[in-house]
């Protein structure tokens, strides 16, 4: 046989015998030592031998019948007359119709909409955010950006799978940080030499009068109250010591009262030496110590948080050289201008190319001057400098720098960056013409993300430096604008000695990272909540699957419940992904995650009232994706397969794996315990497993869970969160007992009132109101008001059915008497 059609052998000398039998022996013969099943269809050297054998072969011919056979039916299939169906085929495939996949949208602050993610170099994704300028702690309007960075960074990398390369910078040349290093190290001078109680009181009044006017003339409501406090702490500190000094009390009696002064009139004593002296402080390091130490802190908080260390770091005091040339690539192209030694971007002359637009992020904000001036900063906006520009609208890409300021060289002489310049100079050189994302919180939209925009469209002669700007919402605290210049922060060490790590994150995914979020107690107590019910559930599915059982029992028979709530995951999975491609919507997906526990928590509860156990694979596949979801978040940092771990970040075992096993061992033990106690009734025993479970495992970390006719649920949980449970149990314990006294002491009360009354006899009750009545029958009973007029019907009517009452009342009282009650 061939596919070709070719001979698969030679069949000349077979083809000249004449008597079949014969035919059929040589046959036989030939195709011993051959293969002549190779093939699909027969060749024309089989077609001319099978028409010279008229039958099938004899049987002992095994090889010739076989052939023949096979022949006959390859025959038979292609026949157009035959019985049987043709050669089968495949019969042709349709796709199924499908539905509509969601893909992911940001909301992209250049076109104020959300707008389908497309990466410019298919699964690579550019980002750069803007980071902290570090000159003092970081606070919780830095956790607002940095962990919505991190979990949107943390969404697009592990759950979209997207390539992400996150650059970041470090402000660390700037106005904020010259000016507090000048008034930091001068402060320190002015302390070091020990100034007497006079010269402190002195020099604070000298202070206070540039201050106090300063406050006069402060518009700004925030920042008049601010002012006004700082004001009121000095005046309480300076109060006691010019009494003091009044009346010419001891030295360590005064000496305390000037250091108190001191420390209270720190912020307007370190000003007034700053202006004083700032000029004379021309050390560089001493305006580089401040901003290192201050960065190494805000690392420590970004650890704290879990948030993710950037790919690439950049500082502005190691870009200096790129800086300069980037500057002069902007001077050279025609948007900035030499004056003075300073260089100004120059916003009418790039706004006026048809290819540029300044402001495209906020450009009903182009002149606003108090913004504009806020981005130059307050060493930079002195008349003298101001006078500078070609117009108010123009932004300092380079800053002559004037005595006690930090200076490096330039080909328009010693100064130093701009704000904006910076973020343009280095994310131009690490990232280059144009990123995928830029980052940044919402109050830096203009001047200084409009203004890098503007330098690096300059920089590259491009309209597409930035394809998608996002910012994050505004923070307040308790509904109140939170200001680091207002004084009016909590810093993230602060708030992390109030709630973990985990709670902080899991308030901010309970809300959109692009609106403003209310840090405050209800905020948190709401995240506290939320880790608890999903805790809850995860030792519930742990103490489930720690259950004994072969290989084969872990496959058990879906029922109706099964396919019910495999169902609802299903559901809830995809509404999780429409949530996440929507901007990110981590709200959603944070209720979606609480309904699929509820549903989870509903399926597991039935199934125990029944006695019945639920379905292992079903409960973990739930509780691993939810698992899942959580590291993808951030909010899960350690290998646990299932749940929050335990043990905290510390831990290097596995604590749950390591000890439930002994666990479980206590756990049967107490439960044989308390079995023959309640057989024998021996309650000391019952006593002393109780406090077993409610004051020893606490203390240990460890929860047992007593459920009639069920085994003892065994759970490791923080000690913390055990002991603040025992501490409300205990607490709830004491306000029902008080209750249950208030409800007996009330009772007993009522008690005795009511036989103080079956006491008095119907004929004394009306005498005694003598306001009321002036005359009584012979049985007491009332007939005359105090005024001596006689009652009418009514009145008597009245009265009459209180006596009769009372008389009922004192005949049981005297039927007690004789019963002896």
């Amino acid at each position: 046989m061939s596919t070709s059609g070719e001979p698969a052998f030679e069949f000349g000398f077979l083809l000249q015998i004449n008597e079949e039998a014969a035919l059929a022996a040589a046959l036989n013969d030939y195709l011993t030592s051959r293969s002549y099943l190779a093939g699909f269809s027969p060749s024309q050297a089989d077609q001319k031998a099978f028409k010279l054998l008229r039958r099938p072969p004899d049987p002992q011919h095994v090889h010739a019948l076989r052939w023949f056979r096979h022949i006959a039916a390859l025959q038979q299939d292609d026949s157009p007359d035959s019985s049987m169906k043709g050669k089968r085929v495949q019969p042709a495939w349709s796709p199924p119709a499908g539905t509509e996949v969601p893909r992911l949208r940001l909301y992209n602050s250049l076109t104020r909409s959300k707008e389908l993610f497309v990466p410019q170099k298919g699964n690579k994704v550019t980002w750069y955010c803007c980071g902290p300028t570090v000159y003092d702690a970081s606070h919780m309007g830095h956790a607002r950006s940095y962990i919505s960075f991190d979990i949107l960074r943390r969404i697009l990398r592990d759950y979209f799978k997207y390539d992400v390369l996150y650059c970041m910078n470090i402000t660390d040349i700037d106005d904020k940080i010259i000016k507090r290093a000048r008034q930091n190290f001068l402060l320190e001078q002015y302390k070091e030499k020990k100034p007497q109680a006079a010269q402190i009181l002195q020099d604070v009044l000298s202070a206070r009068e540039p201050f106090q006017a300063h406050l006069a003339s402060t518009a700004d409501p925030d920042k008049k109250q601010m002012l006004e406090r700082l004001d009121a702490a000095v005046t309480a500190a300076l109060q006691p010591l010019q009494a003091a000094m009044d009346g010419k009390a001891a030295a360590e009696v005064v000496q305390p009262l000037a250091q108190a002064l001191l420390e209270n009139s720190k912020d307007l004593l370190s000003d007034w030496l700053d202006k004083q002296f700032g000029s004379e402080v021309t050390e560089n390091s001493i305006f580089s110590t401040l901003p290192k130490y201050w960065e190494g802190e805000y690392h420590k908080d970004m650890d704290d948080l879990n948030v993710l260390p950037p790919d690439v770091l950049t500082r502005v005091s190691e870009y200096v050289p790129e800086i300069v040339d980037f500057v002069k690539k902007i001077v050279a192209n025609g948007y900035g201008y030499e004056s003075n030694g300073s260089v100004y971007f120059n916003t009418s002359k790039f706004d006026g190319n048809p290819q540029h637009s300044y402001a495209k992020l906020v450009p009903e904000a182009v002149g606003d001057q108090k913004a504009l001036q806020e981005g130059e900063g307050d060493l930079s906006i002195s008349a003298d400098r101001l006078s500078e520009k070609k117009s108010p609208n123009d932004f300092a890409l380079w800053k002559a720098s004037k005595p006690g300021e930090p200076s490096w060289d330039s080909p328009w002489g010693k100064g130093r960056p701009g704000w904006h310049i910076e973020c343009s100079a280095m994310a131009g050189s690490v990232l280059g013409e144009s990123m995928d994302i830029h980052g940044g919180g919402f109050d830096l939209r203009f001047p200084h993300h409009d203004n890098e925009l503007a330098q690096a469209e300059a920089f590259f002669e491009n309209d597409y430096w930035v394809r998608y700007f996002l910012h994050t919402g505004h923070l307040t605290i308790a509904g109140c604008k939170m200001s680091k210049s207002l004084k009016n922060f909590i810093t993230i060490k602060d708030a992390l000695a109030k709630n973990t790590a985990r709670q902080l994150r899991l308030a901010f995914l309970m809300h959109s990272w692009k609106d403003t979020l209310d840090y405050s107690s209800n905020t948190m107590e709401s995240a506290v909540q939320y880790e608890k019910f999903m805790n809850e559930f995860f030792l519930n599915v742990k103490d489930i699957l720690r259950s004994p059982t072969d290989l084969t029992g872990r496959f058990e028979k879906w029922e109706v419940e099964e396919m019910e709530l495999n169902s609802s995951f299903y559901d809830r999975k995809f509404a999780i992904h429409e949530a996440l491609c929507d901007n990110v919507d981590t709200r959603t997906v944070m209720e979606e995650m609480r309904v699929l526990v509820g549903q989870s928590n509903s399926y597991i509860a039935s199934r125990k009232n029944a006695k019945l156990r639920p379905n292992r694979l079903l409960v973990e596949s739930i509780a691993v994706y939810l698992t899942n979801m959580l590291k993808i978040f951030g909010a899960i940092e350690e290998s646990a397969s299932i749940g929050f771990p335990v043990g905290g970040q510390s831990q290097n075992v596995d604590l749950e794996n390591t000890v439930m096993p002994y666990l479980s061992v206590l756990s049967e033990f107490r439960e044989g315990v308390r079995k023959i106690a309640r057989e024998q009734k021996v309650m000391e025993l019952l006593q002393l497993c109780d406090v077993v479970r409610d004051e020893t495992l606490p203390e240990l970390g460890v929860r047992l869970e007593d459920h009639e006719g069920l085994p003892t649920v065994v759970k490791l949980v923080d000690k913390e969160t055990l002991l603040k449970e025992r501490e409300e149990k205990t607490k709830m314990e004491e306000e029902k007992k008080k209750k249950k006294e208030e409800a007996a002491r009330k009772k007993q009360e009522q008690e005795m009132a009511k036989l103080a009354k079956m006491k008095v006899p119907p004929c004394e009750m009306f005498r005694k109101e003598a306001d009321k009545y002036s005359q009584f029958d012979e049985t007491g009973f009332p007939t005359h008001d105090a005024e001596g007029k006689e009652l009418s019907k009514g009145q008597a009517k009245k009265l009459r059915k209180l006596y009769e009452a009372q008389e009922k009342l004192h005949n049981e009282y005297l039927q007690m008497n004789q019963n002896g009650n």
